[in-house]
Parts: structure tokens; C-alpha cells; sequence
């Protein structure tokens, strides 16, 4: 799947240099969601996520008594974000740790690589967190690896993990996935 490269206009965008990914509505494709927690390993971690009017609302309980880690991934895709610094979040927090997840077409040794950036959440409020493609690493099964580094060009896949190793609930929500031109991260801002 191809998506559009349609750049937020003055009655839906924050600022001229974003560029919506998704928002979760019917206005931005669907990027078929799915969920891959730690029992593909003989974990016993639980996730989910459903949406609402307002937002992507991915919640359950992480259990470090096997891998540890409940995530939420997207369908294949192929996206070109290569005039982009970084990945843009609009969510709400439980305060723990999370990780965005990027796929490239980038492999090590014959098998696929997926890229991590770890961030910080609010907890119990709304605000945006900017994740620099700068600050994305290479990893195979959590192992982190020295290359290849992430090519912005060639985003096949994204997701959203937890995994800060803490056997408790978790919630967090998310507006939308924007990428963004900026060359300064933002942070944690409140909204």
C-alpha cells in the first residue's frame, strides 16, 4: 500500500510543515493495526487496542515473567518520509516508558530489522512527543545492532511497544501520527 502524501491544510493542521500519517478517522487511511505481544515467545503479557471518537487507545499489562512486552503494529506499507525530520505524537500517558517501532526494507545478516526509539509519556494528560529519526537504532529480536541506519525513504512498517521491564497496566492514547520538519524536537509539551 501506497500512502497518499496529502499535507494538512490550514483547517485541520497544526503547522504547514507536518504531514498527517493518521489521525484515526475516516479522513486518513486505515493502516491495519494488529497486535503482537510477548506470547509469540511464552510470555505472558497482555494488549489490545479499540478506537473511539477521540482516539487509538492501546492498553493492557505487561508480565516480565517471559519476553515482557505488548505491542501494536501496522500492515505492510511503503512510505516516503525522507523530507521529514521525525515522527510527531499527539497522545496521553500512564507515565512509563514506550517505544516507537519503524520497518524498513533494511535487513542484518538475511533477516528483517526493525529500528526503536524509546520516549517518555505524560501521565493522565494530552501532549506531543517528537521522536527525531536521528534518534531511531537498529535492533534484531532486541538485540541492538551497530547498522544499517534508518533510511526516512523506505518505511514499510510502524508500531508502538512497551517494554521497560515492569509487571504492571498500561494505557496510552494516541490522536494522531504526524511526521514533521522541524529541527529541534519538542519534547513532551502539553496540550
Amino acid at each position: 500500500m501506497t500512502l497518499p502524501g496529502r499535507l494538512l491544510n490550514a483547517a485541520n493542521s497544526i503547522d504547514p510543515r507536518e504531514h498527517i500519517i493518521t489521525d484515526f478517522s475516516d479522513k486518513t487511511p486505515d493502516l491495519g493495526w494488529f497486535v503482537v505481544n510477548d506470547n509469540v515467545m511464552g510470555g505472558k503479557s497482555e494488549g489490545s487496542f479499540k478506537h473511539n471518537p477521540d482516539a487509538f487507545i492501546f492498553s493492557g499489562t505487561t508480565n516480565t515473567n517471559g519476553g515482557g512486552f505488548s505491542s501494536v503494529r501496522t500492515r505492510t506499507l511503503q512510505i516516503d518520509l525522507s523530507r521529514y525530520a521525525g515522527i510527531r505524537l499527539s497522545l496521553k500517558g500512564d507515565g512509563r516508558r514506550y517505544t516507537w517501532r519503524l520497518t524498513t526494507s533494511a535487513s542484518w545478516r538475511g533477516r528483517a530489522v526493525s529500528y526503536w526509539a524509546d520516549f517518555a509519556t505524560p501521565q493522565d494528560r494530552w501532549g506531543t512527543v517528537d521522536i527525531p529519526f536521528a534518534h531511531f537504532f537498529p535492533r534484531f529480536r532486541g538485540q541492538k545492532l551497530d547498522g544499517p541506519q534508518l533510511d526516512p525513504a523506505d518505511i514499510t512498517g510502524m508500531g508502538l511497544m512497551i517494554y521497560d521491564k515492569q509487571d504492571s497496566p498500561f494505557q496510552l492514547s494516541l490522536r494522531h501520527i504526524l511526521a514533521y520538519t522541524y529541527d529541534e524536537p519538542m519534547a513532551i509539551a502539553s496540550n
